[in-house]
C-alpha cells in the first residue's frame, strides 16, 4: 500500500502526489544588471499586463558571464515581483550562480533543448478588461511578512559594514548600529535600519514586501531599493543627502522623506 493511498479502514487520503507537466515562461538573461533590465521589462509588461500578472517565470542564466556573481539577484527578483511576476526557478549558469539562486529559495532546473521564450505575442494573450496601464502595479505583500514576523527575526549588526561585505536578514529586519561603507550592501526581507552613515547599498523587502522601509541617520547611498523599486545616488535630491531619511513605497513609487 502506498503512503498516500486510502487505508483499509476507509479513511480518505490527506494528499496525493502526481507528476505534472507545465510550460513556464523563461526569461533569458543577457545581463544581470537591474538598471539595464528595468526599462525593457516595464515596456513589455505594459504591452500585455494580463499575460504577466501572477505568472511564474524561470530565469535562464546560460547566457551570462560565468564569473558574474549575481550580486543584484535580490534586486532583480524584487523588480520582477513588482511587475507582478513570480520567479520560481533558474536554469543554466555556473555553480556559483546556482548557489546564489538557491540562497534566494529558487529551484534549480536542468538545461533543456527547447523551452518557451519570455516573449509576448504580437497581440496580448488575453484581451485586458481595461486599457493597459503605463506602469504595472506592485505585487501585494505576502501576509507572512508582516511587521510581527519582522520583529521576531531581527538581525543586529554592531560593527561597520565595509566595502565588499554583504549582510542579509532572511525573513526579517536588519539593524546596523554603525555605518554602511561605500561598496557594502545590507539587505532584508523586512525593514533596513542604519544608525550610522549609509554610503553603500540598502535593499528592503527583497522578496517583494511592499510595506518594508529603509531608515537611516545619514543618507548618501550608492543605491536604495524597496521591493525592487530603486534609485541611485545621482537621482536623489541634494536636499535629502547626508540627512536622516526614510525610504518607502507609496502607490508603487519610491519616496524619500525626512526622518522625524
Amino acid at each position: 500500500m502506498s503512503a498516500n493511498s486510502p487505508s483499509r479502514s476507509g479513511q480518505e487520503a490527506a494528499f496525493e502526489i502526481r507528476a505534472g507537466s507545465f510550460s513556464l515562461p523563461v526569461l533569458r538573461l543577457f545581463t544581470a544588471s537591474v538598471e539595464a533590465l528595468s526599462p525593457g521589462l516595464e515596456s513589455r509588461v505594459a504591452q500585455a499586463p494580463d499575460f504577466f500578472r501572477n505568472t511564474p517565470v524561470v530565469l535562464d542564466l546560460g547566457a551570462l558571464d560565468p564569473a558574474d556573481a549575481l550580486d543584484e539577484l535580490p534586486l532583480l527578483l524584487g523588480l520582477l515581483r513588482g511587475f507582478g511576476m513570480v520567479p520560481v526557478a533558474v536554469r543554466g549558469g555556473s555553480p556559483k550562480q546556482a548557489q546564489a539562486a538557491q540562497s534566494m529559495d529558487l529551484a534549480l532546473l536542468p538545461e533543456a533543448e527547447r523551452a518557451p521564450s519570455f516573449e509576448p505575442a504580437s497581440e496580448p494573450v488575453r484581451k485586458p478588461s481595461a486599457p493597459a496601464r503605463t506602469r504595472p502595479q506592485p505585487a501585494p505583500a505576502p501576509p507572512a511578512k508582516g511587521q510581527a514576523a519582522h520583529a521576531a527575526r531581527t538581525l543586529v549588526v554592531t560593527r561597520p559594514v565595509r566595502s565588499g561585505q554583504r549582510i542579509y536578514a532572511r525573513g526579517g529586519d536588519v539593524v546596523v548600529l554603525a555605518q554602511v561603507g561605500s561598496g557594502a550592501e545590507v539587505m532584508a526581507d523586512g525593514h533596513v535600519h542604519v544608525y550610522g552613515n549609509l554610503r553603500g547599498r540598502a535593499l528592503a523587502g527583497v522578496r517583494g514586501d511592499t510595506e518594508a522601509r529603509i531608515f537611516c541617520q545619514s543618507l548618501d547611498p550608492e543605491l536604495v531599493a524597496v521591493a525592487g523599486r530603486y534609485v541611485v545616488n545621482e537621482r536623489i535630491g541634494r536636499e535629502r543627502l547626508r540627512k536622516p531619511a526614510q525610504i518607502f513605497l507609496q502607490e508603487g513609487r519610491l519616496r524619500i522623506e525626512p526622518l522625524g
